[in-house]
């Protein structure tokens, strides 16, 4: 179907681990300057792409090519491919004038695959701009330079050697340097990924919590080593169990909801657990907003606002620490979220590895759900997701929301009315509901067929599951009425007003269309 993208396994996964560094001070300078060199490099690269690209667009034949209309895919294809050729604008073509740039010095510091490497990324990132996927880019200022090089092979350049008769088992070897590995071989994981070939490494480096932290150098910098191995990832014990169910997945800014064709059904609140101290953050900025103003008056005007044009900015200790200080906050909170991904995605794996979601511009979200997206990053999820899956085995399909209408579609008399964004129930006039918004969509979901746009749901299906779903509903009635603070996208912020005032407790939601003795025969979750 057209609008539908596809995620499943492949017999080739490469696989990446992390290895911490042991860095001495001699090395940590000389390190400092390499990635200072490949800073410049890419930015003469990105320089370099980013003028072929103007000059491609100036070109009144660009006019033309993009006046062809869409429909004649070929033809306007090849007049882009030409004008690519005529101006070189290219990967290697990049990587050609990547042998001319890397001179001098340069050459010193960065070997012929690593400038490849960063010919591929400058390129990319314009690319991105001629496709318009991005705006424009962005070079890399000393204060925000590379953080990560990596090579193409791992017997040239920068390279890993495992030395099983070493205390420390491996060593990163990068121009001069032999850099001691920190591995713990009685981690399973790390068994597994190094009985595998390792295709190329990638050096990273990340800040520490403080500059006295363990293997942190004088600017508070830890480096790692990452490799890039072949095969499969390790798979834990606990993991290995995976279902064989379709599921369908209703994802919100703040709500998931989770609808298998058989078994227990549920409307979580993402990464629920993650609660970041806003006031404390807050006191951060604007202590480091007073410090840098008071060491840099002169970069701004009387009535305090930053100046125009490109100005130098000083840093005093107490501003780099204020700002360590904020950024380990914000570190352990992205930590945290990244650990509750993991531990739903595997929940769901374990359900069934069939999974259908609606295609979503988590882009768009941002704009109107700024705080939300920011502490639950559901786009960062679907990728966690699909990862997964591929993992796993299984297919994770993303169906064009565009075409289907889940959220206007009612399965028992085939219309589809709008809904407003703040009703939350569906209930239809044909007697379908009510029935939670969110779980009925990501019902519909687990019914819809490959190549389909509307589910094949009979009225067999709908009588099983419509218990299933309204328990869910019910269990998180009684949290709500015990008090719990539940998103308002549930359809429950009327009971979580009364619980916050102290009021009776509710009665439970009225379904005039369920008997209340099918209710105590339900298998659906109610957590």
């Amino acid at each position: 179907m057209k609008g539908k993208a596809h995620y499943e396994a492949s017999e080739d996964i490469d696989l990446s681990h992390r290895i911490a560094l042991q860095i001495d001070w001699n090395q940590e300078a000389d390190l400092r300057a390499h990635l200072e060199a490949a800073r410049c490099l890419y930015n003469a690269l990105l320089s370099e792409c980013n003028k072929r690209l103007r000059c491609m667009r100036n070109d009144p034949v660009w006019a033309q090519a993009r006046a062809i209309p869409h429909a004649h895919k070929q033809e306007r294809a090849q007049a882009f491919s030409l004008l690519r050729k005529k101006y070189h604008f290219s990967e290697y073509a990049l990587h050609e004038y990547a042998k001319r740039a890397r001179v001098s010095w340069i050459a010193d510091h960065i070997d012929s695959t690593m400038a490849q490497t960063l010919a591929t990324r400058a390129y990319q990132a314009t690319n991105r701009v001629c496709t318009g996927h991005a705006k424009r880019v962005r070079f890399r200022s000393k204060g925000r330079g590379i953080d990560s090089v990596e090579g193409k092979r791992n017997d040239v350049g920068m390279r890993f050697v495992l030395d099983p008769n070493a205390s420390d088992g491996g060593f990163l070897i990068w121009n001069k340097h032999v850099i001691p590995a920190l591995i713990d071989w009685r981690d399973p994981v790390v068994q597994h990924g190094m009985r595998h070939p390792i295709k190329y490494v990638r050096l990273v480096r990340r800040k520490a919590s403080s500059p006295q932290a363990r293997g942190a150098d004088r600017d508070g910098n830890r480096y790692w080593v990452q490799l890039v191995l072949e095969g499969h990832a390790f798979i834990k014990p606990k993991h290995e169990k995976v279902g064989q169910d379709t599921i369908g997945l209703d994802i919100g800014p703040s709500t998931l909801a989770i609808v298998p064709r058989q078994g227990s059904a549920d409307l979580v609140t993402s990464c629920q657990e993650v609660a970041p101290n806003t006031s404390k953050k807050r006191r951060l900025q604007r202590k480091m907003d007073r410090q840098r103003r008071a060491t840099n008056p002169e970069n701004y005007d009387e009535v305090g606002r930053v100046k125009k044009g490109r100005l130098r900015w000083k840093e005093s200790k107490r501003y780099q620490a204020t700002r360590r200080h904020h950024g380990t906050a914000e570190r352990r909170l992205a930590a945290h979220r990244k650990s509750l991904h993991g531990h739903l995605a595997h929940r769901i794996a374990q359900m069934g590895t069939t999974i259908i979601i609606e295609k979503t511009s988590f882009k768009g979200w941002q704009k109107q759900y700024g705080r939300s997206m920011s502490i639950r990053a559901p786009g960062m999820f679907v990728a966690h997701l699909a990862r997964i899956v591929a993992k796993t085995g299984g297919s994770l399909n993303e169906i064009a929301a565009f075409k289907t209408k889940l959220s206007q579609y009612c399965h028992q008399c085939g219309n589809y009315v709008k809904k407003t964004r703040s009703q939350r129930w569906h209930a239809c006039s044909c007697g379908c509901g009510p029935v939670q918004r969110d779980l009925y969509s990501a019902f519909l979901l687990a019914h819809l067929e490959p190549e389909q746009t509307i589910p094949s749901i009979t009225q067999h299906v709908w009588e099983g599951a419509e218990p299933r779903l309204r328990a869910v509903m019910e269990g998180l009635q009684q949290r709500a009425n015990e008090g719990q603070t539940l998103p308002r996208s549930m359809g429950l912020s009327a009971s979580r007003k009364a619980a916050r005032a102290g009021a009776r407790r509710l009665k439970s939601l009225a379904y005039p269309h369920q008997e209340p003795v099918a209710l105590t025969g339900a298998t659906g979750s109610v957590g």
